[in-house]
């Protein structure tokens, strides 16, 4: 999964699995979930400055037990949808800058991606 390479490839980042869920995170913090939905995949991210413009996107919706209200959005695609990758990568990236400290974000620099996730 390109998505789970990425959101790994950020300064430690890790993967964990509470309450069955995988999940990305940096320290203690979750920064993505990720998993199969209704046999496609599904993506919750923090999204604190383009959560708004998420949510008018058809496969976007607030992210449940009350996550929503602090900029989390989820995104559900089916198995025969291909999900907009690049878009969802720069989610990632949004959410994982608004979680991981920020010494580890100064390291990205602006608008920078982790050295592993460069193409």
């Amino acid at each position: 999964m390109a998505l789970r390479s990425f959101a790994l490839g950020f300064p430690e980042a890790r993967e964990d699995f509470p309450w069955g869920e995988r999940v990305i995170k940096v320290g203690k913090k979750v920064f993505v979930f990720m998993g199969l939905g209704d046999g496609g995949l599904l993506l919750s991210v923090k999204l604190p400055e383009s959560h708004i413009i998420a949510l008018m996107l058809p496969f976007a919706e607030p992210t449940g037990y009350g996550l929503g209200k602090s900029g989390w959005v989820t995104a559900r695609f089916d198995s025969q949808e291909r999900p907009p990758e690049q878009m969802l990568c720069e989610w990632i990236e949004e959410s994982y800058r608004a979680v991981a400290p920020k010494k580890l974000v100064a390291v990205l620099g602006e608008g920078g991606r982790p050295v592993s996730a460069k193409k």
